[in-house]
């Protein structure tokens, strides 16, 4: 593996605290209904890193009101998945980063050990220049940077602006501020304290 963190299970544990702080801040407000909200974890496949992640990696963390009429489904945002695609939020940021700037051939090498296809590399591309520019998430950030960040070297521009010693840092920092596009059902501001120093 090209990165040294992603063998390193304390990273993998350290996303799946932050995924379990959002959701224990979600479930305390309850439904917007006024209901209160009951566990409802739905299996997950993620592809890639099946050798390093554990059982908590199968699940999403999720929750469904328990009011009568209501039982509206609330998925918290994620560090861990990037919405439904079926490759770890991380992997997705990580290799497309690689597009601009970091080492092509440790690019290359990433891609082959998880088995990466072409398309999902080209379906990757798309969303970060056609659909990640349209959020509020982005729109939100943009203006933080200056010079301003341009579009076509999204991820790995923004990824290398971020503060943080080393990469698997800035990779959680990054991961924390998508979780906003993470969720449709469940799009609450986060006030979950990241600090991947202490991982």
């Amino acid at each position: 593996m090209c990165h040294v963190f992603l063998n390193d299970s304390r990273f993998f544990q350290f996303l799946f605290q932050i995924d379990q702080a959002i959701a224990a801040e979600v479930q305390a407000t309850g439904c917007s209904c006024g209901g209160v909200l009951h566990s409802a974890r739905y299996p997950r496949k993620p592809r890639g890193m099946g050798r390093v992640v554990d059982q908590t990696y199968e699940t999403r963390l999720s929750f469904c009101c328990a009011k009568e009429g209501c039982r509206r489904r609330c998925t918290p945002s994620s560090v861990r998945f990037l919405g439904r695609k079926v490759y770890l939020g991380f992997i997705v940021v990580l290799v497309t980063a690689m597009e601009h700037g970091l080492n092509r051939a440790r690019r290359q090498a990433l891609i082959d050990e998880l088995d990466i296809a072409a398309q999902s590399l080209s379906r990757w591309r798309r969303w970060w220049r056609e659909f990640f520019p349209t959020t509020r998430c982005w729109h939100g950030e943009a203006g933080y940077f200056v010079p301003p960040i341009k579009v076509s070297e999204l991820p790995g521009a923004w990824l290398g602006r971020l503060q943080g010693e080393q990469l698997h840092h800035r990779l959680c920092h990054l991961l924390w501020l998508l979780a906003p596009v993470t969720s449709c059902s469940c799009t609450r501001y986060l006030t979950v304290v990241l600090d991947p120093q202490n991982m």
